[in-house]
């Protein structure tokens, strides 16, 4: 039975990103380590669909933070997975993983030695 993707690379990325940030993913700290990490720039306005998109599916949630004065009174929203995003994701790595170990040797000059 073929399985059909929820979820695309760049909702992938913020999911994995919001994951690495724990406690601290909030949107201008996601935009910046996606930036770091990846080297691709990140629009606020993808970011905020994207983070948006995955919290109306189940894959995200999320939780104001305390007001501060330094953001206009405005609180930060912080983003954690979710356990069907975590299985979700998990999935994903899992197609992924085994794509990687059905080519084979010889086929690629660079291949992960731990797959």
């Amino acid at each position: 039975m073929s399985r059909r993707y929820q979820i695309g690379e760049f909702e992938e990325i913020i999911m994995l990103t919001v994951g690495i940030l724990n406690t601290e993913a909030y949107g201008v700290a996601i935009k910046k380590e996606i930036e770091e990490r990846l080297g691709r720039h990140v629009s606020m306005g993808a970011l905020h669909t994207g983070l948006y998109r995955l919290e109306e599916r189940g894959f995200l949630t999320s939780r104001l933070g305390e007001a501060s004065n330094k953001r206009g009174g405005k609180p930060k929203r912080f983003f954690s997975v979710t356990a069907k995003g975590q299985e979700e994701l998990k999935q994903v790595m899992d197609h992924r993983t085994a794509l990687w170990r059905s080519i084979p040797n010889g086929v690629f000059q660079v291949i992960p030695t731990d797959l």
